[in-house]
């Protein structure tokens, strides 16, 4: 539909409207905006126009918020899984929250909890925002990849016929840790027991959660590689927005090429 009528985004919500979905043309046609994109759109709009408070997010959820509350001055809290635990990230100072889940909190105020219509109203704002500039959602993207470096994150989600595999393979990974990912030592292996069935895994530029489904019978593994843009300086406007484009560009490439073989060695790391 949206590419029949020519339309700048499409976005949908689920049933009950407590999650919202984002779609954008590209030259090969549209493209699904991943929950960690439209997190981090939202979050970079509210702060720039001024929403100052606590920025809240999971730890499944994309690093890139980290950075850039750490950049630019604001609040930021990291929870487990879960809206019930987004919204008790700070008592009286939240000014929003996502996870990855394609769930955002852009209202607190009026809704405390994940809000399909709400985060719609605001996606729109959005790209309305960027249109009157001659830009849009992948423009953005772009400028906060060159601000901040990529952050790509992927899943793994695997369904079992027997819980018992679930526990297997995490009592596993618990056993036997990976020394390395991605030819990049382990740099922490943090694991959440009991408190939590978690274990997260980082080495200098790559981050691997992993835990059982809460709702479903799977095991999940969120992996995220950090990508550094390098735009070297120049005199002419031009000549350094085409630059930084293709910078970019060469990032986003390099860190999906990491994310499949940073799938494949966390796969066998769980015995899967």
């Amino acid at each position: 539909m949206a590419a029949n009528i020519g339309a700048d985004i499409a976005i949908a919500n689920d049933p009950d409207a407590d999650r919202c979905a984002v779609a954008i043309p590209t030259a090969g046609g549209w493209r699904t905006l991943r929950g960690d994109e439209v997190g981090i759109l939202l979050a970079d709009h509210l702060m720039r126009r001024g929403v100052r408070g606590t920025y809240a997010t999971t730890i499944v959820s994309s690093s890139l918020l980290r950075a850039m509350c750490a950049a630019r001055g604001m609040p930021y809290a990291e929870t487990l899984t879960g809206f019930k635990w987004i919204v008790r990230a700070a008592a009286d100072d939240l000014r929003y929250g996502y996870e990855e889940a394609l769930g955002y909190c852009v209202a607190p105020g009026h809704v405390r909890d994940k809000d399909g219509i709400t985060a719609a109203l605001l996606v729109a704002e959005l790209a309305a925002g960027l249109k009157a500039e001659l830009r849009t959602l992948a423009d953005r993207l772009d400028e906060l990849a060159a601000e901040f470096g990529v952050y790509a994150t992927d899943q793994i989600s695997v369904r079992v016929q027997e819980l018992s595999a679930i526990d297997a393979a995490m009592t596993r990974l618990r056993a036997h840790p990976p020394a390395s990912l991605l030819d990049q030592p382990v740099t922490s292996f943090e694991d959440l027991a009991p408190g939590a069935d978690v274990v997260v895994i980082r080495t200098g530029f790559s981050r691997v959660v992993v835990r059982p489904s809460g709702t479903e019978p799977k095991l999940k593994a969120y992996l995220e590689i950090v990508e550094p843009v390098r735009i070297a300086p120049t005199t002419a406007e031009g000549a350094g927005r085409r630059r930084g484009v293709e910078e970019v560009a060469g990032a986003r490439e390099r860190a999906t090429g990491a994310l499949a073989s940073l799938r494949a060695e966390v796969s066998l790391a769980l015995g899967l």
